[in-house]
Formats: C-alpha cells, structure tokens, sequence
C-alpha cells in the first residue's frame, strides 16, 4: 500500500467526481451548489425523485458552475442502495473523489414525549447513513487519482447534550467520533476526511423537522432560534466554508460563533455547561401530557397562535424566505 502525503492546500477541485447525500435541499444542496461551482462534476442523492429533479433544475437553471448536475434516487438507510450509488457514479463519472454525506432528519421534542424509536429512526438515518455512505465511498475515494476527500456533517449537537434534540444530538456524536477515527485510518491511503460541525444556520430545515410535545410551541422556538442573526449562520455562507474545508483537507471545522464557544466550553468545564443546559430545559416546553405522534413543522406552523406564534414571526422571517430558496 502507498502512502501519499498531500499538503493541507487548497487544490482546485476542477474536474473530479463529487456525490452529495441529503442533496436535494437546504445545506446539501448549497454544498452541491458549491462544488459544481468550484467545477465538480456534482451527484446528487436523495429519497425523492420529484425533489432532485427541482433541485438539479434550480442548479442548472442558476449557472452555478461548469461542472455537470446529474441525480440518483438513493436511500442511505439501506447499504445496497448506497453501493448501488458509489458503483454508478464510479462507471457515469470514471471516479468518486469528493463525498459528502449530509443526510439527516431533526426530531425536536423533550424525552418525555418520545420513546426508543425515535432515537432508532435517528440513529438509522443519520450515523447509519453516514457509515453506510463512508463504508461504501472509501474504497472508491482510496483509487482516486486526486487523493479523495470525504465529509462527513455532524453538528454542534454531537458536541454536547442539547435538551430537546436528544436523538438528534445522540446520532450526530456517533458522526463526530466515525468522522475522527476515519481521518485517522484512512491517512495512509491518500484519502482525508473532515468532521463538519455546523451550528444553526438559516436553511428553513424547520419545515422538514419533527416536533413532538407541546408541537406548536417547540415549532416556535426552533424556528425563531434557527432564523435569528447572530444565533444562526447564513446558510449559503456556511456552504462555502464547508467546501471550502474540505478542499483544503481540514480534519475539523466547527461553524458559527456560538457553536465554537460551546465546543470549547464543553471541553474546559463540561460539568458547567450541562448544568446550563439544564437551566435552558427549564425554560423550554413541557411535554404536554401523553406522547403523541411527531409532527412535521410544515403542518405545525399552519396552528400556530399567540406567544408561539408571535415568537416565531419575529425569529424566523429569515429561515422562511430560506425555505423557498434551497427547495425544502
């Protein structure tokens, strides 16, 4: 086996082969955007044919580089679809040289109101589709002639507990520890692989999120959050300091500056943070009685009334006109 040594540049990106799961709206979609822009042939890959196809026209129709916009149905969830995916790009393309594997879903709710299967849909779509994407691409990314590059996104959730995205959060840190010990392994084959831990950002992935409990008032919250200057990050801007990580060959970018100060501070007072969490939690909606089915934000938002929705308004105007833009 040879080892190859590549310097922590920023390489052009210009005519490699480069998949994009979760591709088909919000951040996956900006990511995909970047790379063709930055001249990638760009693979996207999502559950619905009807949103690549909008998605892919959008791309297309926006100009958004010289590199090719192509599409392929692909649940991560299911290992034979992945492989299925990695071998038809390998035989459309010549090659896979850039993976990212982006594909998730959000669960907003206390643990109160949701039970094991929750965190199995979470742990079944976001780490198992991240290993089975990895699992799949590596042995692809390691014949690469430009050295493959593979991102894996994680989040600032996978950095610490967060109350009421416990399966979400429990998911993302299985992402953070596979991503670090790949970068590790996978060295000596050429090949990097660079954990990306967004904080919030404005990609109006609220209308896609599940929301359990008091639905209504979590919706809310996450949403004015998720859409506030400051607390969360242009989405557009964090697609390009993703891509641009990983053209780079960054093992770790952490994005927004509330998300880098959590992580530090977590790592130098652990204990302290997780007693703030708890005061947070404090604050945040209550169960509401029994559990009940988890709600999507697009049906939640249509109920909304009074502080909740007021609250919502006045965080969320960004995240809203987002949602129309990146396809959700």
């Amino acid at each position: 086996m040879t080892t190859r040594q590549r310097p922590f540049a920023a390489e052009s990106l210009a005519g490699l082969s480069a998949v994009v799961t979760g591709g088909s709206r919000g951040l996956g979609l900006l990511i995909a955007g970047e790379l063709a822009a930055r001249g990638c042939t760009v693979t996207l890959a999502a559950r619905g044919a009807g949103e690549l196809d909008r998605a892919a026209a959008g791309l297309r129709a926006a100009g958004t580089g010289a590199g090719e916009v192509r599409t392929a149905v692909c649940d991560v969830r299911e290992r034979d679809q992945v492989d299925a995916l990695f071998t038809s790009v390998a035989e459309a393309c010549g090659s896979v040289d850039v993976v990212v594997a982006n594909a998730g879903i959000i669960q907003v709710a206390p643990v109160a109101a949701i039970g094991a299967e929750e965190f199995d849909d979470a742990m079944g779509t976001i780490f198992g589709g991240a290993v089975h994407t990895a699992l799949s691409a590596l042995p692809h990314l390691r014949r690469s002639a430009a050295g493959g590059r593979l991102a894996l996104i994680g989040s600032v959730g996978g950095l610490l507990g967060v109350p009421h995205l416990l399966p979400y959060s429990c998911a993302k840190s299985a992402v953070a520890a596979l991503a670090e010990g790949l970068h590790a392994e996978e060295a000596a084959n050429g090949v990097t692989v660079t954990a990306v831990h967004p904080g919030l950002m404005r990609t109006g992935s609220h209308l896609h999120a599940e929301f359990g409990g008091d639905s209504g008032r979590e919706f809310a919250w996450f949403s004015a959050l998720a859409g506030t200057p400051l607390v969360s990050m242009d989405a557009e801007r964090a697609a390009a300091r993703i891509v641009g990580a990983v053209q780079r060959r960054r093992a770790r970018i952490v994005l927004t500056p509330a998300a880098k100060a959590a992580d530090v501070l977590h790592g130098i007072a652990p204990g302290t943070v997780t007693r703030l969490s708890g005061l947070a939690a404090r604050v945040q909606p209550d169960a509401s009685g029994a559990r009940g089915e988890l709600k999507e934000g697009s049906a939640v938002r249509t109920s909304e009334a009074g502080l909740a929705g007021r609250l919502r308004k006045w965080g969320s105007a960004l995240n809203d006109r987002a949602s129309a833009r990146f396809n959700q």
